[in-house]
C-alpha cells in the first residue's frame, strides 16, 4: 500500500514557519526535519520534561498553573526567558486556564518579566458558523488578550479561518482544511486535497448468484459478480463501518477511475469490491485501487462511515509506504 501526500520532506523549505503538534514526540520529529521552525506543543508541558523542551527549542502551550509554575521555575533556574504560549479556555472545557485565572497569570508573568510568544484559545462550534457560542467565545477571548497587549493572539482553527477576519487575529491554525477535508458543515472546502491512498488488488474472482461474501455472510449476491480482493482493512484504518450487507450500502473505492462498492464486511487486512460494472476492462492483481484521491474524497469516506474527515486521516497509520511529492529543493 502507498500513501502519497505532499507535506514537507527533509529538504523542503516551508513557507510556513510556525507549526503546532499535539505531543512532544511529534514536535521532536518536526524539529529533526525543520531546524529553524517555531514549534508549539499543544498538549503543553509534560511534568518533568522542561529540559527536553529547552534542548529541542520547543514551545509548550501552557494551560494550567502547575505548567506555568514549572516553566517559570526553569526560566529562573537558567536565568533565561524560554518562549512559551498561554492557552485560555473560553468555553470548551478542554485544556486551558480558567478565565478567572487570567489576572493571576498576568501577574505571575509580569512579575518575572516573562512575555509569552502567543495567547490562544480554541473554538468549540466554528463548524457551525451561526452558532451563538462562536460570538461568545470571541468576546471572551478579546477580554483575555486585552490583558496581554502586544502579544500575538490565535483563535481560529480550520473552520474559524472560514468564519471571518474577526476570528483571525495574528495567527491562524488550520488543520483538516489544509488536507482537503470539510471544516464547515454544509460548505465545500475551497482548499485542494493533498492526500491520495492506494491499495493493491490481490486477486480477481468470479462469484455466483446466491453466494455470500465475507465474515457473517451478511450479504448475498443477487447476480453473477466479479470481485476484486484488495489488501487493506481495518488494521490500516479502513473502518469496519464501511462494510455493506444485504439492503445496506457501505463504502466504495475507485478502480480505474470507476466507483466500485465494498461488498460484505471489512476484514482486518482485506476488503472485497464489486467490479462487475467494469465489464471486460478488468484490473489485474498488483494493480492499485484508489482509496482516497480525485474520485474518492476524504469526506466521501467519512460520510459513508458516519464519522468526520479528521478521523479518516488520523486512522492512516503504520502499515503504509509513504511517498512525498512536490518541490523538495
Amino acid at each position: 500500500m502507498a500513501l502519497v501526500s505532499c507535506p514537507w520532506p527533509n529538504r523542503f523549505t516551508p513557507l510556513v514557519r510556525d507549526f503546532f503538534t499535539a505531543t512532544v514526540d511529534e514536535a521532536v520529529t518536526v524539529r529533526a526535519a525543520l531546524q529553524d521552525a517555531h514549534i508549539f506543543v499543544m498538549n503543553g508541558l509534560y511534568p518533568g520534561a522542561a529540559n527536553l523542551y529547552v534542548r529541542q527549542n520547543l514551545m509548550p502551550v501552557i494551560s494550567s498553573m502547575a505548567m506555568l509554575e514549572e516553566w517559570l521555575a526553569k526560566c529562573i533556574e537558567r536565568n533565561e526567558a524560554y518562549p512559551a504560549a498561554l492557552h485560555f479556555d473560553t468555553g470548551m472545557n478542554r485544556l486551558g486556564f480558567r478565565l478567572n485565572e487570567a489576572s493571576i497569570v498576568q501577574e505571575q508573568t509580569e512579575k518575572l518579566g516573562f512575555a509569552p510568544q502567543m495567547i490562544m484559545s480554541h473554538l468549540a462550534c466554528a463548524d457551525m458558523p451561526n452558532h451563538e457560542k462562536n460570538r461568545t467565545q470571541l468576546a471572551l477571548f478579546q477580554s483575555v488578550i486585552s490583558r496581554f497587549p502586544g502579544i500575538p493572539a490565535s483563535l481560529a482553527n480550520s473552520a474559524g479561518v472560514m468564519a471571518g477576519r474577526d476570528y483571525h487575529f495574528q495567527m491562524v491554525r488550520p488543520g483538516v482544511a489544509m488536507f482537503g477535508g470539510r471544516a464547515v458543515i454544509g460548505r465545500t472546502n475551497p482548499m485542494a486535497a493533498v492526500v491520495t491512498l492506494h491499495a493493491p488488488i490481490l486477486q480477481i474472482k468470479a462469484a455466483r448468484t446466491g453466494e455470500t461474501v465475507g465474515y457473517g455472510a451478511g450479504i448475498t449476491l443477487a447476480r453473477e459478480t466479479r470481485l476484486a480482493i484488495v489488501g487493506i482493512g481495518y488494521a490500516d484504518g479502513f473502518f469496519r463501518a464501511l462494510s455493506s450487507s444485504t439492503g445496506r450500502m457501505g463504502g466504495a473505492v475507485a478502480v480505474r477511475g470507476h466507483i466500485c462498492p465494498v461488498v460484505g464486511r471489512v476484514s482486518m487486512d482485506l476488503i472485497a469490491v464489486d467490479i462487475t460494472e467494469l465489464g471486460d476492462d478488468l484490473p489485474i492483481p498488483g494493480e492499485g485501487v484508489e482509496i482516497l484521491g480525485p474520485n474518492i474524497g476524504i469526506d466521501d469516506v467519512a460520510d459513508a462511515a458516519g464519522t468526520i474527515g479528521y478521523e479518516v486521516l488520523t486512522a492512516l497509520k503504520g502499515r503504509y509506504t509513504r511517498s512525498y511529492v512536490g518541490e523538495t529543493e
